[in-house]
C-alpha cells in the first residue's frame, strides 16, 4: 500500500498543497488540462523552484486576471456537479466546498445555501482546491495521513474586516481534528488548506512505512522563525496486505465512585449514542480503592458528544482522550435465508478475498427466542447456511 504523509512544517494552504503535489510528481499540464473542464478563465498557472532556509520545493501561483467576484457556495457545487471533471476528483472537491460551506455557515450563524464565499469562492482558490483534488487523484496513494495542524494567535484581515487567528472558519473546519501551538502570529493554516486537510486525510503519527519519495510545497511568505514549507512523504506500508487503516478517538475514565447500576446504562446509553465499542477493566486506584476504568473507542467527529455523555450520566469529572490508529480488515453485513429462517451475517473479507462469516449476535438471539432452539445451534445453522452461501466450505 503506497501512502502520503503530510508534515504542515508551516502550515497548509492550497497553493502549497499544489505544490507539493508537483513536487512529489504530479505533472502541472496534467492538472491544467483537467482544470479547462471548468467553466472558470482568466487565470494562469506559474510553477517555480524556489529556497526557503536554503530548502528547495516547488511554488506554485495563481494569476488572475482581474477582479474576483463573491461566489455563493450552491454556485461553486452547481458548477462542480455539472462538470465533466474525472468522477475522483470532482466528488473530493464537492466535499471540500461542501466543508467549507458549512463552516462559513456555522460561524455566520446561517444557511448553507445562503453564504457567500469571499477569498475562497475567487478562481485563485477555486483552482487550488480543485487542482489539489485532481493532483492527489493522480498521485495515486490509497490514503493520505497528515499530523496535527499548527494553528496561530494574533490577527489577520479577511472580507468582513479583523479577524481572530486561527480564523473562526478554520477552527469549524478542524472540530475533532488534532492542532498544536505554532507560535506564530502569520496565518500558516488558511481555511482552503484545512479543508483539504481535513477532508482528504486521516490525523495521525507518521507511520511506519519505506519512505520512497520525498516533496516540498513552497508558501508565498519567507518567514524569519521557520522555512514556509509543506513537507509530503510517500512510502510503501510494512502492514500487513488486506488490511484497512482509519483513525479514532480513545476516551478514558477511573470511576471509583460509580453504582454498578448506573454503569450498565451508561454502556447502553454510549453505544446507542455512537461509540464504536465499550469496555470496562476492575482497577485499583489511588487511597487502595477498587475501581472501573471505562474505555470508549470513539469516531474522531463523536468524540467530544461522547465524552459529554460519560461525564453527566456517571460519577467521571474529567474524560482523557487520545487518536489511535486502527488496522482491521473490512466486513459486509449481509441478510441470508437459513432454515429457521432469515438471519444476519458479517462477512469478513482480506482484500477480496473471503476469510470469514460471523452471525450477528442479536440476529441470533432472536431466532433463538422465535425457535425455542439453544442459541449454539442457532449459531451453528447460520454458519452453515451462510458457508454454503457464499461458498467457504
Amino acid at each position: 500500500m503506497s501512502r502520503l504523509y503530510l508534515d504542515p512544517i508551516s502550515g497548509i494552504s492550497g497553493d502549497m498543497m499544489l505544490g507539493l503535489l508537483v513536487d512529489l510528481g504530479v505533472k502541472l499540464e496534467e492538472i491544467e488540462q483537467t482544470l479547462k473542464l471548468l467553466p472558470i478563465s482568466g487565470y494562469t498557472l506559474e510553477q517555480r523552484r524556489e529556497k526557503r532556509h536554503g530548502i528547495d520545493g516547488c511554488h506554485i501561483e495563481v494569476h488572475c486576471e482581474a477582479k474576483q467576484p463573491h461566489r455563493p457556495w450552491s454556485e461553486i457545487d452547481a458548477m462542480l456537479a455539472q462538470s465533466d471533471l474525472p468522477a475522483a476528483p470532482k466528488a473530493l472537491a464537492r466535499r471540500i466546498f461542501r466543508r467549507l460551506g458549512d463552516a462559513e455557515a456555522k460561524v455566520h450563524a446561517t444557511s448553507i445555501d445562503d453564504v457567500h464565499f469571499h477569498e475562497v469562492g475567487a478562481v485563485d482558490a477555486i483552482v487550488d482546491i480543485v487542482g489539489s483534488a485532481i493532483g492527489l487523484s493522480l498521485l495515486k496513494v490509497e490514503n493520505i495521513i497528515c499530523a496535527p495542524l499548527p494553528l496561530s494567535s494574533g490577527l489577520t484581515h479577511g472580507a468582513h474586516g479583523a479577524i481572530p487567528l486561527p480564523a473562526p472558519a478554520t477552527l469549524e473546519l478542524l472540530r475533532g481534528c488534532p492542532v498544536r501551538d505554532a507560535n506564530s502570529l502569520r496565518e500558516l493554516v488558511t481555511p482552503t488548506g484545512a479543508a483539504i486537510a481535513a477532508e482528504a486525510a486521516q490525523f495521525a503519527p507518521l507511520p511506519e512505512m519505506t519512505i520512497e519519495r520525498i516533496g516540498y510545497g513552497v508558501g508565498g511568505w519567507e518567514l524569519e522563525d521557520r522555512p514556509n514549507l509543506l513537507r509530503g512523504i510517500i512510502g510503501a506500508s510494512t502492514q500487513a496486505e488486506g488490511m484497512e487503516r482509519d483513525t479514532v478517538t480513545i476516551l478514558e475514565s477511573h470511576l471509583d465512585d460509580c453504582p454498578a447500576e448506573w454503569l450498565g446504562s451508561l454502556m447502553q446509553r454510549l453505544m446507542q449514542a455512537g461509540a464504536l465499542d465499550v469496555a470496562f477493566t476492575p482497577i485499583q486506584m489511588k487511597k487502595n480503592r477498587p475501581a472501573t476504568k471505562i474505555t470508549v473507542t470513539a469516531p474522531r467527529t463523536m468524540a467530544e458528544a461522547l465524552s459529554q455523555i460519560i461525564l453527566l450520566e456517571s460519577s467521571a469529572i474529567g474524560v482523557r482522550m487520545h487518536q489511535a490508529e486502527r488496522l482491521k480488515l473490512r466486513r459486509e453485513e449481509k441478510v441470508i435465508d437459513t432454515p429457521l429462517g432469515q438471519a444476519r451475517v458479517k462477512l469478513i473479507y482480506s482484500k477480496n478475498e473471503l476469510v470469514r462469516i460471523t452471525p450477528e449476535h442479536d440476529s441470533c438471539e432472536e431466532l433463538a427466542a422465535n425457535t425455542g432452539k439453544p442459541l449454539p445451534e442457532i449459531y451453528r445453522i447460520v454458519t452453515t447456511a451462510a458457508n454454503r452461501l457464499f461458498e467457504l466450505e
